[in-house]
């Protein structure tokens, strides 16, 4: 008889991490909140950034709110109401407040739950990958590298916003939702209703998902062969206006008027659009200073706010902007294109950071151009569509890297799969 001879077989890296997403999503969330808590507590984070702070606007309204019960004075003076920042951390920011009081402890707890957000965030890319037809082994990858390097810097820290983690989660739970809709149509109109809600509070992290959730509409209404298409698409517009009813009827009483979630986009208009402005926030904070024209770090600014109004103010100041617009297009058309290298190969001021983030851009897209032929539409429109539409408010104003926070993870997930398919094409040849 044949010698039978046993072979052993290596496992992958995503293997030997993980057997399954659930364990993927377990490993990679502890490590991660193992680096950063480390390097909270390891002193290297200044002691100043960890307590409780009003250099944001979310950490001036918090405390105004905790204070006086008023949801105002964002800026560096007392401006009266205000939409400013989203209202939904804001208002964890201002429990915490209440649970600690404004005291270290509680820049503590806001900082471990800045850790918490972002290392969900990157765990869930194992989880979203299996559910969009990905290698999920591929995702593990992915969120490792996310795990290991704290690419928003003590961003990941010290929770100054911690918005753009809460949409990125946010926004792989409704693309999972979209994916389950379009596979099967049969969903129940109470499922619809529910399923718009949760883009609603979506919308009070980042109302840029608006977009998103339009467009992933309209996919389905060409998509959908149902006969219940459109009325199942209006209730889930019907569940994300109830959502935003609370918001908007306060800012109705606040203001006089309807807006959509934040009173602010005509500000960042002005500030990215103006004579000697620059693509990054990060230049033109160098270069401008005080001068800035916004009433966080410019006293005559917030002093007009106060006198006008925070409505009316931003008015004037998107009126300026699209003025500014149209009497220079081609700059206006090089400062976007700027501002779409920067949110796509990051910082371009800072060569090194930029080199990291183009490399993630290019394997991302290597990954996609592997994984996109052999999808179906709807996998594809569940990565395309965010990566399409979400960022487009982000290349009319002035770039700062946490815009890109919302979709990073998907890059993170393509360029982890394209990084598994090569191992996988390493591990074949030599086990041929």
């Amino acid at each position: 008889m044949p010698k039978l001879h046993a072979t052993s077989v290596t496992p992958r890296p995503g293997e030997a991490v993980a057997r399954s997403p659930k364990q993927a999503f377990l490993i990679i969330f502890f490590l991660s909140f193992a680096i950063r808590s480390a390097l909270l507590l390891s002193g290297m984070t200044p002691r100043q950034f960890i307590f409780p702070e009003t250099a944001t606007e979310t950490g001036a309204v918090a405390k105004t709110l905790f204070e006086t019960g008023a949801y105002a004075d964002p800026y560096i003076v007392p401006t009266g109401p205000t939409a400013h920042p989203q209202p939904l951390y804001t208002g964890m920011i201002t429990l915490i407040y209440h649970l600690f009081g404004v005291t270290l402890t509680a820049g503590y707890v806001r900082c471990f739950l800045c850790i918490a957000c972002f290392s969900a965030m990157y765990a869930m890319i194992p989880w979203f990958a299996s559910k969009i037809g990905a290698d999920w082994q591929g995702g593990a990858l992915g969120g490792l590298v996310g795990a290991l390097i704290p690419q928003q810097s003590l961003g990941e820290l010290i929770g100054w916003s911690v918005n753009e983690p809460l949409a990125a989660i946010a926004l792989a739970l409704l693309l999972a939702g979209f994916l389950q809709r379009w596979r099967e149509p049969g969903h129940s109109f109470l499922s619809a209703l529910l399923f718009g809600v949760g883009w609603g509070v979506a919308f009070h992290f980042s109302p840029a998902l608006l977009l998103v959730m339009l467009a992933g509409l309209a996919f389905e209404l060409w998509w959908s062969k149902s006969r219940r298409k459109w009325l199942s698409s209006l209730l889930v517009v019907l569940g994300a206006t109830l959502a935003c009813l609370p918001w908007t009827w306060r800012n109705y009483a606040a203001f006089h008027e309807f807006f959509f979630i934040r009173s602010n986009l005509g500000l960042e208009l002005r500030v990215g659009n103006h004579p000697g402005a620059a693509a990054a926030m990060e230049v033109m904070d160098a270069r401008e200073g005080d001068r800035m024209r916004h009433p966080g770090n410019n006293r005559a600014e917030a002093v007009k706010v106060r006198e006008l109004g925070e409505r009316e103010y931003m008015r004037q100041a998107q009126s300026e902007a699209w003025d500014w617009i149209s009497a220079h297009p081609a700059e206006f058309l090089r400062l976007t294109a700027a501002r779409v290298m920067h949110f796509w190969f990051g910082p371009l001021h800072q060569p090194l950071v930029a080199a990291g983030i183009s490399l993630l851009t290019i394997l991302a897209v290597l990954g996609a151009g592997r994984a996109l032929p052999a999808w179906s539409p709807p996998q594809r429109a569940a990565l395309l569509i965010p990566l399409a539409t979400f960022p487009l408010v982000y290349y009319v104003v002035a770039y700062m890297s946490r815009y890109a926070v919302p979709v990073n993870w998907l890059l993170l997930m393509l360029a982890g799969n394209e990084v598994w398919n090569w191992i996988k094409r390493g591990g074949a040849s030599n086990n041929s």
